[in-house]
């Protein structure tokens, strides 16, 4: 298993320096379990029962990421490895940070705070996989279970619950029944947790093979009533839940779930404010949904393609089977390569050129103006040709004054 590994392989030499140096060293988490389901590793994680002033002995570049909880990141021909003493955590006074960790030599100690059985793994230089939870078992029965007390794993951090039903989603598992149970009694708690972290969680969520079943969850153990506007609506996610096929990105994810809460344009930014969302992906959502509405009634002029932009168009023909409709790329390639113009930049006259020809000073009727000429250009109502457009401009401002 490690020697078949790429990621296992480059990391192999920390390992075996640590290990030279008299300490325990171990690939852990979900590296250990991504390769037991013969899934693809991008990175590795390490624990080790050195300090991180021990770590920094040993190994001549190193950064301190995060000390304070005894991760280092090591630098070795040019690539970096996080490295982890073996911890164990006091209480948690707001159901997300300890209030004190405590490095120890025990790896048992360590993999013992770890949240779910399938990630309380550790594989040792060999490739031989330690575990004391019945995490390999679990694997084989494609169970989310916590480790020991699911009640202790969830007040130590509430964000495990979101977790929890997000592995079901990614790995396309179930669900322990006392884990669930354990998640239905304190669902509550999420509350104390960043939207920013639940946002995460959720989106990994809709995007997993497993969506169907980790969204049963979601809704039955009542998650989603500590979610960013979701508390009303449990009959549409329970629909949502239902659709069949993967949600390819997370712009579709979002905007197939506004679509099932039958949100209108104006509540899509408000909605995905709340969620934490940047600007530019709040754009984009109320973009492919205006598109989407539009889609699911006729294919896409070449005036509804320039204004959600190609990109978007194409993950729009991506949610139709999620509708019963059929998709038609080679009818969007075949407008999209009619377009004249791509966006006002390639128009044959500026806002500069109109200023001069008609010798005006800046206003509103500039931007109407430049809009008017664009949406002119792509009725086919005028060439995009400077003079042509100019001799547009003046009949247009001419009716508008005639008709104010």
């Amino acid at each position: 298993m490690i020697t078949s590994n790429h990621e296992f392989m480059k990391a192999l030499p920390i390992i075996k320096k640590i290990q030279e140096a008299g300490f325990e060293a171990y690939f852990v988490g979900g590296c250990v379990r991504d390769a037991l389901l013969n899934k693809e590793i991008n990175d590795v994680d390490i624990a080790t029962s050195a300090f991180p002033a021990e770590i920094k002995k040993i190994f001549p570049k190193t950064f301190d990421v995060g000390i304070e909880h005894g991760t280092v990141m090591v630098l070795r021909k040019n690539e970096t490895y996080e490295v982890t003493t073996f911890r164990t955590e006091s209480t948690y006074q707001d159901f997300r940070r300890p209030d004190e960790v405590v490095f120890v030599r025990s790896l048992k100690e360590d993999l013992k705070r770890r949240d779910f059985t399938v990630n309380a793994l550790a594989m040792d230089q060999e490739g031989q996989v330690i575990d004391y939870f019945g995490g390999q078992n679990d694997l084989k029965k494609g169970l989310i279970k916590a480790v020991g007390s699911p009640e202790e794993r969830f007040f130590e951090d509430a964000l495990r619950m979101m977790r929890g039903v997000r592995f079901i989603s990614q790995l396309d598992f179930v669900m322990d029944n006392e884990t669930e149970k354990a998640i239905h009694k304190n669902h509550a708690l999420l509350e104390h947790i960043a939207i920013e972290r639940i946002q995460v969680e959720f989106m990994k969520l809709l995007l997993g093979k497993g969506r169907q079943k980790a969204l049963k969850t979601f809704i039955e153990t009542e998650l989603y009533c500590y979610c960013p506007e979701l508390s009303p609506y449990k009959n549409e996610l329970i629909s949502f839940a239902g659709l069949e096929g993967q949600i390819p990105t997370q712009l579709a994810a979002w905007t197939l779930l506004i679509a099932f809460l039958e949100k209108t344009e104006d509540e899509i930014e408000p909605f995905l404010r709340k969620w934490k969302c940047s600007k530019k992906e709040m754009q984009r959502v109320k973009t492919a949904y205006i598109a989407l509405q539009q889609r699911l009634k006729a294919p896409l002029t070449r005036l509804s393609l320039y204004q959600s932009g190609y990109d978007i168009a194409l993950e729009v023909e991506a949610m139709l089977p999620f509708f019963y409709c059929e998709s038609d790329i080679a009818y969007l390639e075949e407008v999209n390569a009619s377009l004249p113009i791509r966006n006002k930049q390639e128009m044959a006259v500026s806002g500069n050129d109109l200023l001069q020809q008609f010798n005006a000073k800046p206003g509103k009727w500039l931007g109407e103006a430049l809009d008017a000429i664009e949406r002119a250009i792509l009725l086919d109502e005028v060439v995009n040709e400077r003079d042509q457009l100019l001799d547009w401009t003046h009949s247009y401002l001419k009716k508008k004054r005639d008709n104010s």
